[in-house]
């Protein structure tokens, strides 16, 4: 698999408002405003702000197929300490019970460790959006270690129990290196019951499909991950691949783009609606920039106007009841039993 991304490569699609106009020229059956009315559906508002989710860079040693941030080891773009200050102010004078940082591989920020000591210090639940082989690496061989002396939830990333599915997906030995991953925080505790360290993993599914079942595919995972390497783990997340970079440019190249859209809006559930993550959580660019979500923020749909648009201007009061920025890609979030940053939404 190649390790460049769409911005090195010079694909179109790097630009976000490509992104944005190869989805809007869909002939969709309906709009996502039009399927929230016909649910009776108000126009979506955040219901609070319970999570402060930093995306602290694009830069990843891996970059996978599926990824909707275009993220890889040619990206640069990081953080600032000037940002990560703000975002820790903000956490810090807020009641926000929650940090959430996500990247590229966040523990590539030069700040990420001092980032989770500050917010746990604060008493902030953290979470770590971790992909696993990044623990691999000669530098990060500790990171398991860091992470559960500071009782960090770890959220890892593995597209299958299979290694073909794994590596097709994300890299030839990805897997292979996950499996190591996993049974390292499993010694540490991570993922066994009564630990107090929590262990969940994400699946995307490897194809142009909806992910199955979130309860049914825990039980197996648990099953199977036990049964072949003696693996435990918390909780499974199913989450919906996002029409945007990358697997947009895989929809496209497969012919399946339009069946996809078509696919999507087709299962709009309005039983999802409530649980979206947009509705309770605060993304930040590694520019400063606010987002209603992570998807949006890739697809550069800042907040809407008469919200604040930096962490720099961010307080939670005037955060909290915000009008939320949609798009066509908001069908991902609504399809079937629904999806989030935090799995299935019903």
């Amino acid at each position: 698999m190649s390790l460049l991304t769409l911005l090195n490569t010079r694909n179109p699609l790097a630009d976000a408002a490509n992104q944005r106009a190869t989805l809007a020229a869909l002939p969709l059956r309906r709009s996502f405003e039009e399927a929230l009315a016909a649910a009776g559906h108000p126009a979506l508002r955040a219901s609070g702000l319970s999570v402060l989710q930093m995306n602290v860079g694009r830069r990843c040693n891996q970059a996978c197929r599926h990824c909707h941030v275009d993220a890889g080891p040619d990206r640069t773009e990081v953080m600032t300490p000037e940002i990560v200050e703000a975002c820790l102010a903000l956490l810090e004078r807020s009641d926000i019970p929650t940090l959430d940082i996500t990247g590229g591989a966040p523990e590539l920020h030069p700040g990420f460790r001092d980032i989770v000591r500050r917010a746990r210090a604060a008493g902030r639940h953290v979470m770590d959006r971790c992909n696993l082989t990044i623990t691999q690496l000669p530098r990060y061989a500790d990171l398991p270690e860091f992470l559960a002396e500071h009782q960090v939830e770890v959220v890892a990333s593995l597209p299958s129990v299979g290694a073909r599915q794994t590596d097709a997906q994300r890299g030839e030995g990805v897997f292979e290196d996950s499996i190591a991953a996993l049974r390292r925080f499993n010694t540490l505790g991570y993922g066994v019951n009564g630990s107090g360290l929590l262990l969940n993993l994400v699946t995307n599914p490897v194809g142009a499909f909806l992910p199955g079942s979130q309860r049914s595919l825990e039980a197996e995972w648990k099953r199977e991950l036990q049964r072949r390497y003696g693996i435990s783990f918390n909780r499974l997340y199913t989450i919906t691949n996002m029409p945007i970079s990358r697997y947009l440019q895989y929809l496209i190249d497969s012919g399946n783009l339009q069946g996809y859209m078509d696919r999507l809006v087709s299962a709009f559930n309005p039983a999802a609606v409530d649980g979206l993550m947009c509705r309770f959580t605060l993304s930040v660019g590694w520019d400063g920039r606010l987002y209603d979500c992570d998807f949006n923020q890739m697809i550069d749909l800042p907040t809407a106007d008469g919200a604040p648009h930096t962490i720099f201007d961010a307080t939670a009061a005037l955060l909290a009841g915000r009008p939320i920025v949609i798009g066509p890609h908001c069908f991902g979030c609504t399809a079937g039993a629904g999806s989030s940053c935090g799995g299935a939404t019903t």
